[in-house]
């Protein structure tokens, strides 16, 4: 038992031995590629790039997808990076130029993970190139030598990817996704079953089994996205899809939970059993698709037409029961007990529609994703989205549109990684450094997304760099200039390099990224311990560069931008809401003003889901303590996606046409009316989340406006044999759907609270 706990203690900190596997693969190449270089064909220059290319190619980037996708990743890789390498190369000789390609190249390549997720992945690879190549002052007659031990690297890595402890292709949150589609679809039908009663009913305990093995189902998907780490740059359109199912697996159980966890067995919940068994087959059709990497959609495309056909039924007013009267209520009826009645009809219906939707949503998202997984590795390379999202180009403009602003992220951080890193050539060559790749690939190392981090790292670097240096040091003073030595230590110490950082820390990483230093410059040119005082001078001016720019350029992080990035989207998502609304209105009371669709307000929606995407991820990917539970975190930023859920389900309802009659105009001003308090209300929810104000309380459920609206439905939008029309049901649906974000409310206020609460006590710290 004893000889295992050290595997066990690397897998608790490095999952799947991801880390390992690319230490041992440099470990094994990098040394075979300087040798060659070094030994073999004796070019330093060659060697020099064949040894940092090894380490670009294998350390630093981690493909995912199948074999076939990591090798063509790889070779997109080898290609961009050899042009890099002509353009730093050519770069190098001028101060001023070298700086100012270096901000160019490097905004260009950090902001490319809008469009494509392969760059986004590539980032620090390709980077490394650029730094190496423009750093290291060389003729135009150098660039063959250059690509020469680049394409060395390229060649070896592409061979180690494929043969030297291939990674499998493993996606963390496809099983627990496919089992939880299963668990809902198996309770919507439990449901059936015990509504319906008879020889196909079920008993309580066998409902109740069913319920707990649904949440059990969704916990365990939960708890699966906690655990994965996020991506430091861009999601894959695949990872996307993905995390948006997360998303709406997660908000379709609580659909499901409010509609009771045992279903009454009345006419009205009759009715909707025929959509909930629809619904349960388009979970086990997406489930199954799921289930087959880039599988054919036929069957998922044959449920959701069924289960459309459904909704459509249930829609014209056959199956809802509804008790509206051809006549004014008499005088022994209560108007409280007819509007309870009819919302104890309805709300069956609705709950099916409002599932239905979402459930939709699903199966579009699960299409996209094996749409996605079919596309060709140059569709990927280029960012193309799957047939039927957008086009190439206006993908991409949507993308990169989405943070061309002020409070993105993204753009933030594009910006001052662009400026730290042309600051740090600009200082290395003016100031005549030995070693001026060193001073670059400092700022890299050292910057993070706020002031305070960076500082952090500085501290972490230079102890690292120090404790490196030590222990090199004395390597140098024991072995002297006997470069066998150095060579059998070689891989040791590239293996420690890359396990380091992810199994020990960030100062463990960079104390044996030193030592491996130490000994490559040793074999290269023997000047014992000195390079290691050099490397720590290099290391502190790359730090103090990139503690400049972290402080210079938004240097609160993204715990502000979080906050920011949460008061946009809900403010964005409320007026997409009222703008589909308005919409419906629009469409079903001739006398109102038309009023096309919100295609804006959809788009600064979905632009702001974006911006809040990736300040969360920076969020989550940020050192230090979290304040707030990330329970609660997560909660806010899953509140934005069911806002914008009610607002695609209110103009879905009203996209298609309506030919009833009657007089709309009172229903149409209950909604507006409503709608605009909805508005009001995430207004200034959204400004307490900037810091503009206290977080408002919870509007209550307003009994007498259900009363109005419903009274105007009954008099006015019945059919001739008395039951509610289509534009009825579509009314009372869209009130429901601004009541489920009334109800929203009550679950984002204390989360939002304690934000708040946590941004002021933070202030009042930094004014002591």
């Amino acid at each position: 038992m004893a000889s295992s706990s050290p595997i066990e203690w690397l897998r608790a900190r490095d999952r799947g031995f991801a880390a390992l596997r690319r230490a041992a693969r440099a470990a094994l190449v990098m040394p075979a590629m300087f040798a060659l270089g070094d030994k073999v064909i004796a070019n330093p220059a060659l060697a020099t790039f064949a040894a940092f290319g090894s380490f670009a190619m294998l350390l630093l980037v981690d493909f995912a997808g199948s074999m076939r996708d990591r090798l063509q990743a790889q070779a997109a890789l080898a290609v961009v990076g050899a042009i890099f390498v002509c353009i730093g190369t050519l770069a190098s000789r001028s101060s001023w130029l070298g700086a100012a390609a270096m901000t160019l190249v490097a905004f260009a390549v950090l902001f490319a993970g809008v469009a494509s997720s392969v760059l986004a992945g590539a980032t620090t690879s390709l980077l490394l190139a650029f730094i190496l190549s423009v750093s290291l002052t060389g003729p135009i007659s150098s660039i063959p030598d250059r690509l020469a031990g680049w394409g060395l690297a390229s060649g070896a890595a592409l061979l180690a990817v494929a043969f030297l402890w291939p990674a499998p292709a493993r996606d963390p949150l496809r099983a627990p996704a496919i089992a939880a589609c299963r668990a809902l679809a198996a309770r919507l039908r439990s449901d059936v079953a015990y509504v319906l009663g008879g020889e196909r009913g079920e008993s309580e305990a066998d409902h109740d089994a069913a319920v707990a093995r649904a949440n059990a189902a969704v916990g365990a998907l939960r708890q699966a996205f906690f655990a994965t780490p996020y991506r430091p740059t861009g999601l894959s359109t695949v990872a996307r899809m993905g995390v948006r199912l997360v998303d709406e697996l997660n908000w379709l159980n609580a659909i499901v939970v409010q509609s009771a966890s045992r279903p009454e067995r009345t006419a009205a919940h009759r009715a909707a059993c025929g959509v909930r068994s629809k619904a349960a087959s388009v979970l086990e059709a997406g489930a199954d698709l799921l289930d087959v990497v880039g599988g054919r959609p036929d069957a998922l495309h044959a449920a959701v037409s069924e289960l459309r056909e459904g909704l459509i039924d249930l829609e014209r007013g056959d199956a809802l029961m509804l008790p509206v009267r051809s006549a004014p209520a008499s005088g022994n009826v209560a108007v409280e007990e007819r509007i309870g009645e009819f919302i104890t009809s309805l709300d069956p219906s609705f709950r099916a529609q409002e599932m239905s939707f979402v459930i939709s949503q699903i199966a579009a998202n699960i299409d996209l994703l094996a749409a996605a997984e079919r596309r060709s590795w140059l569709e990927r390379l280029l960012g193309r989205q799957p047939t039927g999202v957008a086009g190439t180009w206006s993908a991409a403009q949507e993308r990169a549109g989405a943070h061309v602003d002020r409070h993105s992220v993204w753009l933030h951080n594009s910006v001052r990684g662009a400026v730290a890193l042309g600051l740090a050539v600009l200082v290395a060559k003016l100031t005549g450094v030995q070693h001026s790749f060193w001073v670059v690939l400092g700022t890299l190392s050292a910057l993070r997304s706020n002031a305070l981090s960076t500082g952090q790292n500085v501290v972490r670097g230079l102890l690292g760099t120090l404790a490196g240096f030590i222990v090199g040091g004395a390597l140098v003073l024991l072995i002297g200039t006997n470069t066998t030595l150095f060579w059998a230590l070689l891989p040791f110490a590239i293996l420690l390099a890359g396990l380091a950082p992810a199994a020990i820390s960030f100062a463990a990483g960079q104390a044996a990224f030193t030592l491996t230093l130490l000994i490559l410059y040793n074999i290269l040119a023997p000047s014992g311990w000195r390079i290691g005082l050099v490397r720590i001078e290099d290391i502190a001016l790359g730090c103090a560069v990139s503690l400049l720019v972290g402080v210079l350029f938004w240097p609160r992080g993204a715990r502000a931008a979080l906050g920011t990035a949460l008061a946009d989207a809900y403010a964005d998502s409320v007026r997409y809401l009222a703008g589909a609304v308005e919409f419906g209105m629009g469409r079903c009371d001739l006398s109102a003003p038309s009023r096309t669709a919100p295609t804006s307000e959809a788009t600064h929606a979905a632009a702001a889901s974006r911006r809040l995407d990736d300040a969360f991820r920076g969020y989550l990917a940020e050192r230090g303590a979290k304040p707030i539970p990330l329970a609660e975190v997560t909660g806010l930023v899953t509140g934005v996606a069911g806002l914008r859920l009610a607002a695609d389900a209110v103009l879905d309802l009203w996209q298609r046409d309506d030919a009833s009659g009657g007089d709309r105009a009172a229903a149409r001003r209950e909604l507006l009316a409503s709608t605009g308090l909805i508005v009001e209300w995430y207004d200034g929810f959204a400004a307490s989340l900037a810091g503009r104000g206290v977080v408002p309380e919870p509007l209550e459920h307003d009994d007498a406006a259900d009363g109005r609206l419903i009274e105007a439905v009954s008099q006015d939008l019945r059919r001739d044999d008395g039951h509610a029309s289509t534009t009825a049901a579509r009314m009372i649906w869209t009130g429901d759907h601004l009541d489920a974000a009334r109800r929203l409310q009550d679950l984002i206020v204390g989360p939002a609270r304690a934000a708040v609460t946590q941004r002021a006590t933070s202030a009042l710290s930094a004014l002591r």
